[in-house]
């Protein structure tokens, strides 16, 4: 059963994690300019006691993660919870997440990239929607504030109480990176965008399954793998990976039967330093991937790791047209009540 959260409101209070990586503790300029960003754009900020913590490669040990996680949670005031950044170990907690009171107390929880496995654990053990849109750091944290694209979908999704609709592209786009703390000092140069592109004609309505591929796969054999069938499957991916490794995890879901349940392909728009080009083109590596299988297929829509970004409610219904001259995703029903 469907399980929505109830809807943010100004005033509210932000619960702050870092359930991954310990960026915070690298770009303390950068944090405390994102929890400045929330606050004026409304919101109270109770960030978790271990937000700052280094162990290693992670944001403070599994247990001061996971004790940040539930300790906000159980907060009654904190009526959403948003994550710093992604990373590559946010699946450590989920053995020990507290699902039966989270089931019983639905919030808001949003992030994306690596906080993939959350979401999807979550929401395969509780119902519950949760919400891969916009993280502390790398949006709110952003020079200037964030993005008005970013902040007009996270209102649309989380703050109102009604269909979201279509998710129209964005007119400008960037994936220029300024070292945080040191060069973020400037707004990012900002390019025209396309927009989305049709691979493969089609028409799709189905819930919405959405998260980074790798940390989404990740969960496969695990008890946290999620239902896929009839699902509008939306896939984003990092800068770090390549048309290899991109080709290699499309040809997983393929092995894995995927492609044979859902409804819908959609891809997130890739970082240019992925390397997609003439020679290795994206195009060829999706279709090669979903030969022999009917589904509509687009790609290059505004989610993923570059900026701006629409937010993506799993779970909640979706229609993608699939039209040859242009793409439309479009969100049917309300993400929170």
């Amino acid at each position: 059963m469907l399980l929505k959260p109830p809807r943010l409101r100004m005033g509210d209070t932000v619960g702050v994690v870092s359930l991954s990586a310990p960026v915070v503790a690298e770009c303390p300029r950068r944090y405390r300019r994102g929890l400045q960003e929330l606050e004026r754009r409304g919101f109270r900020v109770r960030p978790g006691a271990h937000v700052a913590a280094r162990h290693g490669h992670t944001a403070g040990t599994p247990e001061q993660r996971l004790a940040d996680l539930h300790v906000l949670w159980r907060d009654p005031e904190v009526r959403a919870i948003l994550n710093t950044i992604g990373g590559y170990n946010s699946h450590h907690l989920l053995e020990d997440v507290d699902y039966e009171y989270i089931a019983r107390h639905p919030k808001l929880f949003v992030g994306y990239s690596d906080i993939t496995a959350i979401h999807v654990a979550l929401h395969a053990r509780t119902g519950l929607v949760t919400v891969l849109g916009p993280a502390l750091l790398p949006q709110f944290g952003e020079y200037g504030g964030v993005h008005p694209y970013t902040w007009e979908h996270f209102q649309r999704v989380t703050m109102r109480a009604e269909a979201p609709g279509e998710l129209r592209p964005s007119p400008e786009w960037t994936a220029e990176h300024l070292r945080w703390d040191v060069e973020d000092d400037r707004p990012r140069r900002f390019i025209p965008n396309p927009g989305p592109r049709t691979l493969r004609p089609g028409r799709a309505e189905g819930p919405i399954l959405a998260g980074n591929a790798g940390t989404l796969l990740l969960l496969a054999g695990t008890p946290w793998w999620p239902r896929v069938d009839g699902v509008i499957l939306c896939l984003e991916e990092d800068e770090a990976e390549t048309p290899a490794t991109v080709d290699r995890m499309l040809t997983q879901l393929r092995h894995m039967g995927v492609f044979g349940r859902i409804s819908g392909l959609v891809l997130g728009r890739f970082h240019p330093r992925v390397g997609f080009s003439d020679d290795d083109p994206l195009d060829a590596v999706v279709l090669r991937a979903v030969r022999g299988y009917e589904f509509p297929v687009a790609v290059d829509f505004d989610f993923g790791h570059t900026d701006p970004m629409f937010c993506l409610p799993l779970g909640i219904r979706a229609r993608l047209e699939a039209a040859p001259e242009r793409p439309r995703l479009a969100l049917l029903e309300p993400a929170v009540v």
